[in-house]
């Protein structure tokens, strides 16, 4: 894979592009051999334990009546924080390669850049795995007030410094991500009870955050500058962080552990 990715075939003619393609074909298809291969383990493991499945009858979801949960505070603040928190994160995945790419930050070339994202996403599967145990012990409320501050002080450092600090401090916000969208979701589900789908079903249209929020970034970038739009997704994060405030005493254990386990 290596060796094909670092060869260019508009230099390739004749025998050795058509060994190219070939090669090129054959990776394709291993790939989506790989895949079928895992979901039809998926598929078997899902089928073996069918009788353990409870089945759950819902009436027909009046999809008008489903967001008259938006009257309950709580969870219009959860909703919120849902469209606040993904259009934050997906901001600052979006801009991360042109921001090390800046001469004022680490100045990478796009390839090293690029491979500096998986730092990013990388923090966000270590936080979930360290987030899993302290949420066990700590008021979900509380560990995403805590997350949500660190994550503005690291937008708040990064967009005020040069260098290497400024670079990571970007980079390692996804560490503090982690807990974040399935705290979140527990908490404005918090009390539904039978509108528990319902309230799911607004709360998944709430990560539309994700393609309103980067364009207001961007927008603020081509006006301000990168570093400063920074300051889009650091007002999303007040926004969590002002739930996380408002739940922190607020909480039941199953959204502990609703929130560790998602």
């Amino acid at each position: 894979m290596g060796s094909l990715a670092k060869t260019d075939p508009a230099t390739l003619s004749g025998v050795a592009l058509d060994a190219f393609r070939r090669a090129e074909t054959s990776m394709v298809i291993r790939t989506y051999l790989g895949l079928a291969v895992a979901l039809a383990i998926l598929a078997a493991l899902v089928w073996w334990r069918r009788k353990r499945l409870i089945e759950t009858v819902f009436e027909q979801a009046d999809i008008f009546k489903m967001f008259n949960l938006l009257n309950r505070a709580r969870f219009a603040f959860g909703t919120a924080c849902i469209f606040l928190y993904v259009g934050a994160e997906v901001s600052i995945g979006s801009v991360i390669v042109n921001y090390l790419m800046q001469a004022n930050t680490l100045g990478f070339p796009a390839e090293e850049a690029g491979k500096h994202v998986p730092f990013y996403w990388g923090g966000a599967l270590v936080g979930r795995f360290i987030g899993a145990f302290v949420l066990k012990y700590v008021s979900p409320g509380k560990v995403l007030a805590f997350n949500a501050s660190i994550v503005v002080v690291l937008l708040l450092v990064s967009a005020n410094t040069v260098g290497a600090v400024s670079g990571w401090s970007l980079l390692s916000i996804g560490l503090f991500n982690s807990i974040m969208f399935p705290t979140i979701f527990a908490l404005a589900s918090e009390g539904l009870g039978d509108r528990t789908a319902d309230g799911s079903g607004v709360l998944c249209v709430a990560i539309v955050g994700g393609a309103i929020v980067p364009v207001i970034t961007g927008a603020a970038a081509d006006v301000i500058g990168l570093k400063a739009a920074l300051i889009v997704p650091a007002i999303c994060y007040l926004g969590i962080l002002g739930f996380g405030i408002y739940t922190r005493q607020r909480t039941a254990g199953a959204v502990t552990s609703a929130a560790a386990a998602a």
